[in-house]
Formats: structure tokens, C-alpha cells, sequence
């Protein structure tokens, strides 16, 4: 029997909800779904990082904590590139 890794499967959920809600946030559509997990997991990280930079912890807890760091990181990444695109997001 595979054993599969939890918290694998947490960030691939985390970031497909972060992705999809951050992608029609910004760009007014989804993106599908792989792109939205790669969104949202990259979101996760950005958000972490803004986040440290105001509050002094390594660690959000729980899952809906975990999802508005991730939508918050995904937005800005997703603003960031949207910028970057000259608006051809």
C-alpha cells in the first residue's frame, strides 16, 4: 500500500483553492487547474514572506490561516506579473 504524504497533498489543495481564487482576483478568469496549483504554491511562499515581514512568526496555523496567506501571496504574485505583462494576464 503507497504511502502518501499529507502535507504534499495540503499544499497541492491549499494551492489549487489560493490559485483559483487569486487567478479570478486579478485576472478575472481561472487558469486551470495545474497553473492555478503552481499559483497558489508559489503564493504560499510569497505570502509567507510578507507576512514575516509584519509578524514575527515562521508558522501560520490551520488550514483557512494557511489559504489567506496563500491568496494574498498569489494576488501579489499575480499583480506583480500582470505589471510586468502590461496587462496581458
Amino acid at each position: 500500500m503507497p504511502h502518501f504524504d499529507l502535507s504534499l497533498l495540503g499544499w497541492i489543495v491549499v494551492g489549487l483553492l489560493a490559485g483559483a481564487i487569486a487567478s479570478r482576483v486579478v485576472a478575472g478568469r481561472g487558469f486551470g487547474c495545474l497553473a492555478d496549483i503552481v499559483v497558489g504554491v508559489i503564493g504560499a511562499f510569497v505570502g509567507g514572506f510578507v507576512l514575516s515581514l509584519f509578524i514575527h512568526t515562521s508558522t501560520v496555523y490551520g488550514f483557512v490561516g494557511s489559504l489567506l496567506v496563500a491568496v494574498l501571496g498569489a494576488t501579489i504574485f499575480l499583480a506583480l506579473l500582470k505589471v510586468l505583462a502590461g496587462g496581458r494576464l
